[in-house]
């Protein structure tokens, strides 16, 4: 970010404008309409500014710039033709530690005036930074048109009414319960046809009703791969009504960044090596905790909460505690990775069956791939299915030598998808028996999923995002796959 939003109060303080013409008088109205008492200097004037100031609603002074028209001023617009006469401006504002705003120039501005939707007393600003506004412009198009007018007048009534809400909703979650209830309920209603003082009722009413006190939960929530754009809709809706978040370490930062703002977040992710069952338990206990303390618990995990998440042994917990809950899939790394890095984990004709194994087992162990009652001697290898397994780069030595024992041919193709759906996306294409020298020689390291199967050596050819590492035959996508027996 390399803006700092913020919304100054202008109202009764000085704004300069440097510049009398058309562009200049825009911000005029902008600066005006915000109540700021604005002085404007220039050569000569457009017929408009000199028409605002015969009224009186501005101070015109026609006159070559003068750094000294700085010294009340709070904030300066340059908006003039001139570009050496903008930079003297700028400097001079930046000497005087005043933010400065030159109209089109991004490189000279401090500050920059966003793209505006109004809805006094709510207001929406957009900004690129000065480096695409017509992209601005355009989404505050699509933004005006999802905001209905009325949506200010409800904002005012919330505004006037706000000591009244508190006093009668002490308890955060059942304000913002309220506040709800204001965007979903009759009272925005009442103000789209026009009647503030019905709303206004309504709203006084519904503050004289006893509320019960709030009924916490919590809800699993799968955040996905990494990719901030893969969080499901419904576990973004979560995550802006929560009020603790307990996060996995797999969560990224991106996906973390569209929580609500005040939600209490804590980091119980489990480290490698660690006690795992120690922090389960005190998972389970902060879960307990703060449910039972009337509040929303979202419990955010790394991909799907119920693939390998823990997900079915803290829904027993919570059920066995009478702690209501829901659970948010979300998309799991095995899906993530294998679309990110161009491998189907199923092709017609040559990968009919998919599985999806963890390499960490409760005794430590690898997980076998296929199931088996007594002990093989030489099973056939299995060469239309795909075989996924995370946490498996730590174990990859026991891995391969796993599957080799099920049959698979040294040459099977495998790929390593390392930070899959992130910038940092590394994708690793070798066969198996060079899997293991192949990762180290990379410094492969977790998150990291492993893809073994046929159908893998597809992603040398379709592979889309991030690096791609090692080398594979390059197959077209409709020939037959080779399969090495």
């Amino acid at each position: 970010m390399d803006l700092f939003p913020l919304f100054t109060q202008l109202k009764g303080r000085t704004v300069l404008v440097v510049g009398a013409g058309p562009v200049a008088d825009r911000k005029i109205g902008l600066l005006l309409s915000a109540g700021a008492r604005v002085i404007v200097g220039a050569h000569a004037a457009h017929p408009q500014v000199q028409a605002r100031a015969q009224a009186g609603t501005i101070e015109l002074r026609l006159a070559p710039f003068d750094p000294a028209w700085l010294d009340t001023a709070w904030f300066v617009v340059a908006a003039t033709s001139n570009t050496a006469l903008n930079r003297q401006v700028a400097q001079a504002a930046e000497a005087r530690r005043i933010f400065c705003n030159v109209v089109d120039d991004a490189a000279l501005s401090s500050a920059q005036v966003p793209a505006i939707v109004d809805r006094a007393p709510l207001t929406i600003a957009i900004s690129s930074g000065g480096s695409a506004p017509v992209i601005a412009r355009r989404l505050r198009e699509r933004i005006e048109s999802l905001f209905e007018p009325a949506l200010g007048a409800l904002a005012a009534l919330a505004q006037r009414q706000r000591l009244a809400i508190r006093q009668a909703r002490p308890q955060l979650r059942a304000r913002r319960d309220f506040y709800d209830w204001l965007l979903d309920g009759p009272v925005l209603g009442a103000l789209r046809r026009q009647r503030p003082a019905e709303a206004e009722a309504l709203l006084t009413q519904a503050l004289g009703q006893d509320t019960q006190a709030p009924v916490g939960k919590v809800v699993l929530v799968g955040a996905g791969p990494g990719d901030p754009g893969l969080l499901t809709l419904r576990g973004l809706r979560a995550l802006n009504e929560a009020d603790v978040i307990l996060t996995d370490r797999l969560v990224s930062a991106e996906v973390l960044a569209l929580a609500r703002r005040d939600a209490e977040v804590i980091d119980v992710g489990k480290r490698v090596g660690g006690p795992h069952e120690s922090t389960q338990a005190r998972i389970h206990a902060l879960m307990a905790s703060h449910a039972r303390q009337g509040r929303c618990v979202v419990r955010l995990k790394g991909g799907d909460p119920m693939i390998f998440g823990r997900g079915g042994e803290e829904l027993q917990y919570l059920r066995r505690h009478g702690i209501a809950y829901e659970v948010v899939p979300g998309i799991t790394a095995a899906l993530a990775c294998g679309a990110y890095a161009g491998i189907p984990l199923t092709q017609r004709g040559h990968a009919q069956s998919l599985t999806l194994a963890t390499a960490h087992r409760r005794h430590d162990t690898v997980a076998p791939t296929t199931a088996r009652s007594t002990p093989a001697t030489t099973p056939a290898p299995d060469t239309g299915r795909t075989h996924v397994f995370y946490m498996g780069v730590e174990r990859l030595p026991t891995l391969r030598q796993q599957l080799l024992a099920d049959g698979l041919a040294p040459q099977t193709p495998c790929a390593i998808v390392e930070n899959g759906s992130r910038p940092e996306q590394r994708v690793l294409h070798t066969t198996l028996d060079t899997i293991e020298t192949q990762a180290q020689a990379h410094a492969i390291q977790s998150p990291a999923l492993v893809i073994v199967g046929d159908v893998t050596a597809l992603g040398a050819e379709l592979g889309w995002f991030g690096t791609t590492l090692g080398t594979l035959p390059s197959r077209a996508h409709d020939a037959p796959l080779q399969t090495c027996a």
